[in-house]
């Protein structure tokens, strides 16, 4: 059985997704979909919506086979390491091609691009650090440093969100000396930042989350279920009725705030990403702040994006220390299974015993030091929700066995 992989969030999904799943199986060829997925915390350092289970059962329902957790000290890195997590766990899971959504649409012109930078390393690296000492982000600055090379017109562009991390996904393989084959497919009709609808049947993960949160994020999801599978729209009401509302910054505001008023400086500088008095900052922009928004507006400027800010906070939150999320930075040490199909046991039991990593399906089964961190994070997520909504969240860290989906619903 070949396996295609494919690296998501599924905040939610969507009919985008949808067509990158039928297209990464129509292009590889492949007999099973295998999904490494970011847990409660996601890339751009914000809750999921949903839990990971959830998200989990909305990926099965619409044709991954196998989902693998992304760690949290990869789900909430730059391009770079998240890149490098993933592309680990789909190698160790047994993929032969790994297939990413990206606004180029041609995988050749990804490799390309990584053997010219690699050539080019030494003045691209300086122009990078020029840029930067000018106030700009570092994704800026990569961009801007790649068109200072001159270079030739068969490469990609590196303004764009999903060519970044198709980049850094087809880098890693490379220097993984990996066997998966890299495959892309164009993104169709919403861009990546899009905060409103553009077409029918696709929108933005963004654009969707903006529509649910407009009502309180409590209200369900009339408002944007054009563009979601049923199963989707499904799972997602669900969620609602059973913990009463989605995740979102707001409902960790108070959280975050304690956490930065009661915590030392020092204790702030050992946190992951807290860097050039940046903690300082916060403590100021928390003394100010009301609420979640009107705290980052605070805190954001030229050179630290919104983003970059939303993960120091989330590291805040986890309490992320520089030394657990540097440590074994370029691979996972485990694949901690969330869920499968029949097709995807399958799979799991013909290759069993020929994993390089442990795989992981109960908490109890393997050493808390090494998955500590998503524990961490699994809690602090818990905590958006009030009381036994909570603790069941909670509880279903350690008690929930991976999810298996027999019979697919109709999409």
């Amino acid at each position: 059985m070949k396996a295609v992989g494919v690296v998501v969030e599924y905040n939610p999904f969507h009919n985008g997704h949808l067509y990158h799943l039928e297209s990464a199986k129509e292009v590889s060829g492949a007999d099973i979909v295998i999904a490494a997925m970011s847990g409660n915390f996601l890339q751009r350092g914000e809750p999921a919506l949903v839990s990971k289970w959830a998200r989990t059962k909305m990926a099965l329902l619409n044709g991954v086979d196998i989902v693998f957790e992304l760690p949290y000290k990869f789900s909430t890195q730059k391009a770079e390491a998240f890149a490098s997590g993933a592309v680990s766990i789909l190698d160790a899971a047994g993929c032969s091609f790994l297939c990413f959504g990206s606004e180029s649409g041609e995988a050749p012109a990804f490799g390309k691009t990584v053997q010219f930078l690699e050539k080019e390393k030494a003045a691209y690296d300086l122009l990078i650090k020029n840029y930067i000492n000018t106030g700009v982000s570092y994704p800026k600055a990569a961009s801007l440093a790649l068109l200072g090379l001159n270079p030739p017109p068969d490469i990609i562009s590196l303004s764009e969100p999903n060519n970044i991390l198709g980049y850094h996904y087809v880098k890693s393989i490379v220097e993984q000396n990996s066997a998966m084959k890299p495959l892309t497919v164009r993104r169709k009709n919403a861009n990546y930042h899009d905060e409103d609808f553009s077409s029918a049947t696709i929108a933005s993960a963004t654009s969707l989350r903006k529509a649910l949160f407009s009502n309180g994020g409590d209200g369900g999801t009339a408002a944007i279920e054009q563009y979601m599978p049923i199963p989707s729209v499904k799972v997602l009401n669900e969620y609602i009725e059973d913990f009463g509302k989605l995740h979102q910054w707001e409902t960790y505001w108070q959280l975050l705030k304690y956490r930065l008023l009661q915590s030392t400086l020092d204790e702030l500088r050992s946190v992951y990403e807290a860097e050039e008095g940046l903690e300082n900052r916060l403590i100021e922009a928390a003394f100010k702040s009301e609420n979640f928004q009107e705290f980052m507006e605070r805190v954001k400027t030229k050179r630290y994006t919104w983003t970059r800010i939303q993960r120091l906070c989330t590291h805040i939150l986890v309490n992320a220390k520089k030394t657990e999320m540097s440590s074994g930075i370029q691979r996972a040490g485990y694949l901690r299974l969330l869920g499968m199909t029949t097709r995807g046991r399958e799979y799991l039991n013909k290759r069993k015993g020929t994993f390089p990593l442990p795989i992981v399906s109960k908490l109890s089964s393997f050493s808390e030091s090494e998955i500590g961190l998503d524990i961490r994070a699994s809690a602090a997520y818990s905590l958006g929700l009030p009381g036994s909504k909570g603790q069941t969240l909670l509880k279903m860290e350690y008690s929930q066995p991976p999810i298996l989906i027999e019979k697919r619903m109709e999409r």
